[in-house]
């Protein structure tokens, strides 16, 4: 039906089939993405019309008000009036606020950040405004990233809308390419290792110190392969259909230093923040003091974003730390009489543990849940060293991550998906190579991706 449309038809298709996807999990709430693109559609217009800054200013008051009030509402009341409550009773002061029964929209986070970088973007002059309606809501619900992005911005996406595209055996293949890679991530990897993840974290206390060490390190391994693996769905559903979004993930556990991390990880999330956060709030433009300040409050604001959780926000205060302990140390490092390849290696595994050791408090279900893992993680306290449990799932969840490391590395000196172009027979191969893997190796008893709780 796609194909076989073109101009409003074709943009009417779009929007209709992705309300109709997200209403397929709950039709109720389909009313508040329509609300938020209203607002955002006529307040471009109106900063685009405005006659000055400061009037311009007002408009995006409006969106930004319009956006984050949503999320604050939706995602984090509970967890403010929760909160507060706690702090009141510390200091002997009683409350009793109710807290509500509030559903958590899947993808909020999502299409609030992707139309409030329209908004910004608009007022910055960094774009032109778009006056056609339902190409700007197909923008804003364009399903293959709705509900866990990438975040694509309106500068990347919305000229993308104005072309009728051809269907291209080019795009279908490396679309198709970029489906499966995601599926083998998916159902290979992040669903296999989530029967050791899920052990270990509910109950840490009846496992190993080398039990949980696997428990924590298959975990890094299972958020980054469900959440990238996702992106890779979209990316490649998207590309099928004619339009480029950006990658969203490049090896990140190869980086070398934290700063790499993160442009390797989640990268429409982290250049949104830095974009339109922490270059915001003055960079490293005002002295290291303020560019350290301005380090932590974007590392902190990103964990909060991530859910309503003090484990999430300690979560950003760490990389935050892991952020300015790198900088203050980086001319040190550099100076160390070691070989460079050894030097590599070592920053790759010290930023991989740490990451490990930060995802902890990502994944545990409240604070003492961390500390209950924490606690296994220390040898001299754990008498129970050793021993090794689940061996099936151990075995297993290794050679998936053993299969994922291969791909990872083969692709990092040779570009897998431009090979798909140029010949049937390495085409049909990796193909192949995927769909076994899924068929031989998949676990099909996972749950949804787990960003859709963001």
């Amino acid at each position: 039906m796609y194909y076989a449309t073109k101009g409003k038809t074709r943009i009417l298709l779009i929007l209709v089939s992705s309300y109709f996807f997200y209403g397929c999990w709950d039709y109720r709430f389909l009313g508040l993405i329509i609300f938020s693109t209203v607002v955002d559609y006529f307040v471009g217009l109106k900063i685009n019309d405005s006659d000055s800054q400061q009037e311009a200013k007002k408009f995006l008051l409006i969106s930004l008000c319009t956006n984050l009030g949503l999320l604050a509402v939706f995602k984090y009341f509970n967890f403010f009036i929760s909160s507060f409550i706690g702090l009141a009773n510390t200091v002997g002061l009683e409350f009793n606020f109710n807290t509500l029964n509030i559903i958590l929209p899947v993808g909020i986070s999502f299409y609030t950040f992707q139309t409030l970088s329209y908004s910004i973007d608009l007022y910055r002059k960094n774009i032109e405004v778009e006056k056609d309606f339902m190409r700007f809501a197909s923008y804003v619900a364009f399903f293959p990233q709705l509900v866990a992005g990438p975040i694509v911005r309106a500068k990347d996406l919305l000229p993308q809308f104005k072309e009728d595209q051809r269907f291209s055996f080019d795009n279908f293949n490396l679309g198709l390419f970029q489906v499966l890679h995601g599926l083998f991530k998916k159902i290979v990897v992040a669903d296999t290792v989530a029967i050791i993840v899920d052990k270990v974290f509910f109950l840490p206390e009846n496992y190993s110190f080398i039990m949980v060490s696997i428990g924590v390190i298959f975990y890094a391994f299972q958020i980054y392969c469900d959440f990238s693996g996702y992106s890779d769905i979209a990316i490649g559903t998207a590309k099928i259909l004619g339009f480029n979004f950006p990658e969203n993930f490049r090896t990140p556990y190869f980086s070398k230093g934290f700063s790499e991390f993160w442009r390797r990880w989640h990268i429409s999330l982290s250049s949104w923040l830095r974009d339109y956060l922490y270059i915001s709030l003055g960079g490293n433009r005002n002295g290291t003091v303020k560019m350290y300040r301005n380090l932590m409050l974007t590392m902190l604001l990103g964990g909060l974003w991530h859910g309503a959780s003090w484990n999430f926000v300690l979560w950003g205060a760490l990389h935050g730390t892991y952020l300015v302990v790198e900088r203050k140390t980086k001319v040190i490092m550099n100076e160390l009489p070691i070989p460079q390849f050894l030097k590599n290696s070592i920053s790759i595994i010290f930023v991989f543990v740490l990451t490990c050791l930060a995802w902890i408090f990502f994944r545990s279900v409240d604070f003492s849940n961390s500390i209950d893992i924490l606690h296994q993680l220390n040898p001299f306290a754990n008498s129970n060293l050793w021993s090794v449990q689940h061996l099936y799932w151990l075995i297993k969840g290794s050679i998936v991550i053993g299969l994922l490391l291969l791909v990872d590395i083969i692709s990092s000196y040779i570009n897998l998906k431009s090979l798909t172009l140029g010949s049937v027979s390495f085409r049909l191969s990796i193909f192949l190579f995927f769909i076994s893997s899924i068929f031989l190796f998949g676990t099909f008893k996972g749950g949804q991706f787990i960003y859709f709780q963001f």
